[in-house]
């Protein structure tokens, strides 16, 4: 399926499977970013749990612009679907020199769907440098269910993330990664829109397929992060290829046999 969409292609899907984001960097116009800050320093209405997407936001409010960006929309279509609905959506201000940060967590970690997901849009409306914090996030940490801040006592971890980047980056995570709000240790307020969105269509191939088979699939969905444990990585590895199965509807799938050899149940005996 080529399309002329925006769509993200099978690898990079298959980077989201094994990350738990993709990130999109500066790819919001500067007059909206500027629009952005001054909308959110005002604050957002709430908006109802199940709204619509379509319906959530008036024409001139930077939301609704945001996410008719064409990278924006595909991206979001390419991981969730057409007609998705809001769960809910946040303000967040981390204010100059603001002495604390936001304990390692994940978000409503009672969800544990294996074979779906909800996705969380996190938008910057300016650059963020090292100094303002930035969001800390640990990749590949998605798929290893956590209860909320029951990892809130560790401080670092090996290979963890922590975002700088330019004026109008978008990230958008899995439901389930592990990442928090790092402290502000400069004069300038630090801003960040979050939505999170419920798919409403079964999560298949809702990408660019036409590089479904690239070799380059199966290397991003066996890529290791320095945090992983040696045995237990082969049960994150195990995790993506259950869930890349339900993304693409291919219950044959594997890489190096590793859930064909578990779920090998033969019912016919071998002819002597």
């Amino acid at each position: 399926m080529s399309t002329s969409k925006h769509l993200l292609t099978s690898v990079q899907v298959a980077r989201f499977v094994a990350q738990g984001f993709v990130r999109l960097d500066g790819a919001v116009p500067q007059e909206i970013n500027e629009r952005a800050v001054a909308t959110l320093d005002e604050g957002l209405p709430q908006v109802p749990y199940g709204t619509p997407l379509s319906e959530a936001f008036a024409p001139d409010v930077f939301v609704h612009e945001l996410l008719a960006l064409p990278v924006v929309a595909g991206a979001v279509e390419s991981l969730v679907g057409s007609g998705p609905t809001v769960d809910h959506h946040a303000v967040h201000v981390r204010r100059p020199h603001e002495g604390h940060a936001q304990d390692l967590h994940a978000d409503a970690i009672i969800d544990v769907r294996p074979d779906a997901f909800d996705i969380q849009l996190m938008y910057y409306p300016h650059e963020v440098t090292a100094a303002m914090g930035g969001t800390l996030s640990v990749p590949g940490s998605h798929l290893r269910r956590i209860n909320e801040t029951d990892i809130g006592r560790v401080q670092n971890l090996r290979g963890q993330t922590r975002l700088t980047c330019p004026a109008g980056t978008v990230v958008l995570l899995h439901h389930g990664i592990w990442h928090s709000g790092r402290r502000n240790d400069t004069a300038h307020r630090r801003h960040m829109y979050k939505l999170r969105l419920n798919p409403t269509v079964p999560q298949v191939r809702l990408w660019d397929t036409s590089d479904l088979h690239d070799p380059a699939v199966a290397a991003e969905l066996s890529a290791g992060f320095p945090w992983y444990e040696q045995a237990t990585a082969r049960l994150e590895t195990y995790n993506r290829i259950l869930l890349w199965r339900a993304l693409t509807g291919d219950d044959q799938f594997d890489v190096e046999h590793w859930v064909t050899r578990v779920t090998n149940r033969p019912t016919q005996r071998s002819r002597a």
